[in-house]
């Protein structure tokens, strides 16, 4: 977490994100930097927009549905299930674009 306190504190600063700075940051606060890691986010995050990504909420994950009753014999409940499933997949599928965009980021909490 330290390496993206660093890497937001510079960006906030108006400095640029790089090797030399970060470890520069780290250092200055205490932790012993690790090249690595710090070759590894400078990397990961040389596209991203980081005001994008703080302004971007976070994706959460959809509550589950409770277990819906067994359906009567005639087959009457089955129809409006069915417009249920087909109207959640575009919900589904835009929380799953969201979270893979996040997923991205996510590595860089190592």
């Amino acid at each position: 977490m330290e390496y993206i306190y660093a890497a937001l504190l510079l960006h906030k600063a108006g400095k640029k994100v790089d090797e030399d700075a970060l470890k520069q940051v780290l250092t200055a606060a205490g932790v012993k930097a690790d090249d690595a890691r710090i070759k590894a986010l400078v990397s990961a995050i040389k596209d991203v927009d980081i005001e994008e990504a703080i302004s971007t909420p976070v994706a959460t994950a959809p509550a589950v549905a409770p277990a819906a009753a067994p359906a009567p014999a005639g087959g009457e409940a089955s129809a409006p299930a069915a417009e249920k499933k087909q109207e959640k997949k575009p919900e589904e599928d835009e929380g799953k674009k969201e979270e893979e965009a996040a997923a991205g980021l996510a590595a860089l909490f190592g």
